[in-house]
């Protein structure tokens, strides 16, 4: 693997990660109008499959592809799609209507702590020293910016809800990378068929569970943004990425989020950032940064191996 190809990865997962940060505004925005959050959840994923169907059905590679997928990669794309947003996104929007961003985003931030145990102990792709040194760091300065938490009754869902979802994205990184790495699908086909297979049953649940949302200007603004810009192009731009940067790469990059998200409450919301604050967004950003630096030398070695893909068994 080139290093432009992976300064060019490195460069688009940074670019997806400012889209995602500023999903948390617009996603708070949205829990204040009194959308239902599972049911937000589900509006945007499906609205996004719906976007991102026409340009895979108009392809007639893309076609040819669908139809000799085998059973086993469907199993494995259905598994993903249940994590990644069933799972993961849905405890987010859950989470995120009981709990601050912030109390959230420090949850979610531990999450290259578990790709890299994961990493360690299911694949191939095996986290090096300094790679370990900056989770670390970046894990510390999650935990200094945001300590002590104080949390009671609705809080301790919201925080159960935040590790259900911190856990299902370290999963989805792990079989993210594994599938867009080895089975030689497109990032447009992982894209749409995973988010289809995943997006629905979060809109059914959230229907059941909390009911249908009422939907105003603002409210449908909100969603189509988020799932046209936000999540149809972000996630199949994150999809590709993932042919190139580990999963240990791709959690660090995606803990940028952090002081992203941090500016842009500031900015928006008028949340400010104390002297602990900054202290522990410099932590995380050097954690980033030591990752990058440490995989330079190495990942061609790593990545030629590549994970082992996780085999699900169809019917």
């Amino acid at each position: 693997m080139s290093t432009a190809a992976h300064r060019r990865a490195v460069l688009e997962a940074l670019l997806v990660t400012f889209l995602w940060s500023t999903s948390w505004v617009l996603i708070k925005l949205g829990l204040r109008a009194d959308l239902p959050s599972l049911t937000f959840a589900g509006l945007r994923y499906c609205l996004a499959f719906v976007c991102l169907l026409p340009w895979l059905l108009g392809s007639p590679e893309h076609r040819a592809t669908l139809r000799r997928l085998p059973r086993a990669l469907w199993g494995q794309l259905l598994l993903y799609g249940i994590i990644s947003y069933a799972v993961a996104q849905g405890a987010q929007f859950f989470s995120l209507g009981l709990l601050p961003s912030a109390t959230v985003s420090l949850v979610l931030n531990l999450s290259p702590l578990a790709v890299a145990g994961l990493a360690a102990g299911l694949t191939r792709e095996r986290p090096a020293g300094w790679q370990w040194v900056g989770v670390g760091l970046s894990a510390a300065g999650t935990l200094l910016y945001f300590l002590p938490l104080n949390l009671a009754g609705a809080g301790l869902v919201g925080l159960l809800a935040a590790g259900v979802g911190m856990l299902a994205n370290a999963g989805a990184s792990i079989l993210g990378r594994a599938i867009n790495a080895r089975s030689g699908l497109s990032p447009l086909v992982v894209t749409t068929l995973s988010m289809g297979l995943g997006s629905w049953p979060m809109l059914a649940a959230g229907w059941l569970w909390q009911g249908p949302a009422t939907l105003g200007p603002l409210q449908w603004a909100i969603i189509a943004w988020l799932a046209v810009v936000n999540t149809a192009l972000a996630f199949t731009l994150w999809n590709r990425t993932l042919q190139t940067l580990s999963a240990v790469e791709s959690s660090l990059m995606a803990n940028t989020m952090l002081p992203q998200i941090v500016l842009l409450t500031w900015l928006c919301l008028g949340e400010a950032v104390g002297v602990k604050g900054i202290i522990g967004l410099v932590l995380v950003t050097l954690g980033v940064a030591l990752v990058q630096w440490s995989s330079s030398g190495a990942q061609g070695a790593a990545r030629d191996e590549g994970p082992g893909v996780p085999q699900a068994s169809g019917e």
